[in-house]
This record gives C-alpha cells, structure tokens and sequence, in this order.
C-alpha cells in the first residue's frame, strides 16, 4: 500500500488558457482541490513554495486553510526553502497550522532550488556565516527549526510579565505535539538524504537529482532512498521513517488526457545544469493508456522503494480538470500496482 497524494507549484497566470489567472485564483483553487482529493480518496495535498514567482509562496496561510477544510488528508509543502525562514517565527506559524488541521501537517523543508532572483534570501534579511554558502545557511535553519519543534523550554521568563508564565524556561507557542516526527527533507543528493536520516527528518525525493552515477533517474532515486534508509538504521531511531517521491503521471482516459499529454514529449530523463557545476538528472513524465501506464510504472524503482508518491498536477488546467487527473491515477492505475 502506498499513500497517494497531489503535489501543486500554484502557478498562476493571466495569459490565454489559464485557469489560475491571478494569485488569488491560485490559493483558492489550491483549497479546493484539496478538498476534492479528500473526497476522491487521496491521502495527500502537498504545495511547492517559490519566492519571487507567481506561484504559492507563504505556505502557512493556506496550510490553515486546508486544514480547517478538510478532516483526514494529510497537508504538506514540498518544499519550503529554508534559506528565507526564521525558524522561530516558522514553528510558530506551523504548531498553529498543525493545530487548525488536528495534527495532519506534514512539513518538507530543503534548501530549495534555483529561484527567480539572485540571492532571493538576501533580501528577506539572511546572509550566510563567513566562509559558508547558503546550502549551509539552510541547515543551519533547518536545524534551529527541529530544535524549536521539541518544544522545550529557552528563554529567560520576564520576572514582571503581563500575563502569569507557567515555571521554568519559556518555549514557543502554540507547541503541537508530534509535528517534529512529521518534517521532511527534500535531498537532492544522496549526501543530504544521509544528513536527513542522521537528525530524523523523513526524506522528500522529487522528480530532479545531483546526476551522481549517470544512471537512469529511477535507479538513482532508488539508491539515494536505500542510502537513506541504511542511515536512519545506524542512526537507531525508534520511529519507521516515511520517504516520498514525485512524478507527473497521467493516465489518458479521455480526449482532453490525449490533447494535453498525449504526444510523449517527456517520455526520458533528461539531463541539466542547476549552476555552474552542479550537473542535474530529471525524471520523465509518464502519460499512456492506463494498461501500458501500469506497464512502465512497474518497471520505476523509486516508487517500489517509496511509501508516498505526490501527483504533480498542472493546476493552471483547473480545479475539476486536476481532480479527473487523481481520480484516474487512483481508479485505473493504483490498484493494478498494489499502492490500494
């Protein structure tokens, strides 16, 4: 069995054909999808952040959103770029999205990706340390962010304060319960998914990686995870941890499936640089008739070693359009594979 859910960047544009024209299409679009997924069985509604762009950028809003609308599916970013947050203000804001959703949040945080301006986080007030980079600087959020989750106490109470403090050290509030056990890191190489294994961060792997073999994608993902997991074993972590990898799948059903996806154009991996060293893999779409889909899913090593695979969904075709996309991967194609 496997968890399935959607994975939406919120793009959004006034330009011809778009059904999300404006952010505020966006955001309320991103509700009611999640809402529709509820209700057509899915297990996952998951948002991309990006600064800078017109896409969803401020998660927690939504998050809260969602979760005061829907009852059981899990609510989760994949990812929010570290390098923008103070983790403070950030465990704050999601203890209360956690809160507002009865404890459904699931969190992925990463370093992020190449945004739409240079050194985006400099103008959010972060610099890295002397002679660190940002990746650097988005651990070092990261790490902050999981200390403030366990909840315990740091700051020095006011020995006159307006209200009545309960004794001890003060930590953040709202605190929710087990939140921290619910983080993700988004690793894009099999380095940061061991750093994720050692602090107890479940692993985000999405449809782009460090091409560090020159295999084809799948293996590559694959053995990131088997990696990972290796590590979380010799890290002695109570917990069973959770891994989730995306992928544009779309099962072509109907004429519409066959004019947006049907000509193959991204049927192979293909290859990229994210800087000027830095060599990326990204993982092909997948879109045939279902018995030939669940053929060349089958043969996708990465999602066999996953328990949670996101839909990403062209959510600039619509809410009801999005929602026939996840009913169909859910309907003709999971079941064949044994994820339902």
């Amino acid at each position: 069995m496997k968890k399935i859910g959607f994975l939406s960047f919120g793009h959004w544009s006034p330009a011809a054909g778009s059904g999300t024209r404006s952010a505020s299409d966006a955001l309320l679009q991103s509700i009611e999808l999640a809402v529709a997924a509820e209700e057509l069985g899915a297990d996952g509604a998951y948002f991309r952040v990006h600064h800078f762009a017109r896409q969803l950028a401020s998660p927690f809003p939504l998050l809260a959103a969602v979760g005061a609308r829907t009852k059981r599916i899990e609510i989760g970013t994949a990812v929010i770029d570290m390098r923008y947050e103070n983790p403070f203000y950030m465990a704050e804001d999601a203890g209360a999205a956690d809160l507002i959703a009865g404890g459904r949040l699931q969190l992925g945080i990463s370093r992020g990706s190449p945004e739409q301006v240079i050194d985006g986080w400099r103008y959010f007030g972060y610099c890295p340390r002397e002679g660190e980079g940002d990746a650097e600087m988005a651990r070092e959020h990261a790490e902050v962010f999981l200390d403030m989750l366990r909840g315990e106490g740091f700051a020095e109470p006011n020995p006159q304060p307006m209200f009545e403090n309960p004794p001890g050290l003060l930590r953040l509030e709202p605190h929710s319960q087990g939140l921290l056990e619910r983080i993700w890191w988004g690793a894009a190489s099999d380095a940061t998914a061991v750093w994720a294994a050692q602090r107890g961060m479940n692993l985000q792997s999405s449809t782009l990686k460090n091409d560090e073999t020159g295999e084809p994608f799948h293996i590559q993902q694959a053995r990131q995870i088997r990696a990972y997991r290796e590590a979380w074993a010799k890290a002695g972590h109570a917990r069973t941890p959770r891994v989730s990898v995306s992928r544009s799948i779309f099962a072509l059903t109907d004429d519409r499936d066959r004019m947006y996806f049907g000509r193959g154009n991204q049927s192979r991996d293909q290859i990229g640089m994210l800087d000027a060293t830095t060599r990326a893999i990204f993982g092909r779409s997948y879109a045939a008739e279902p018995d030939a889909l669940i053929a060349e899913l089958a043969r996708d090593e990465a999602i066999a070693e996953a328990d949670t695979l996101l839909l990403t969904v062209p959510n600039q075709l619509g809410v009801e359009y999005n929602a026939h996309v996840i009913e169909a991967i859910l309907t003709h194609v999971a079941p064949a594979l044994g994820w339902r």
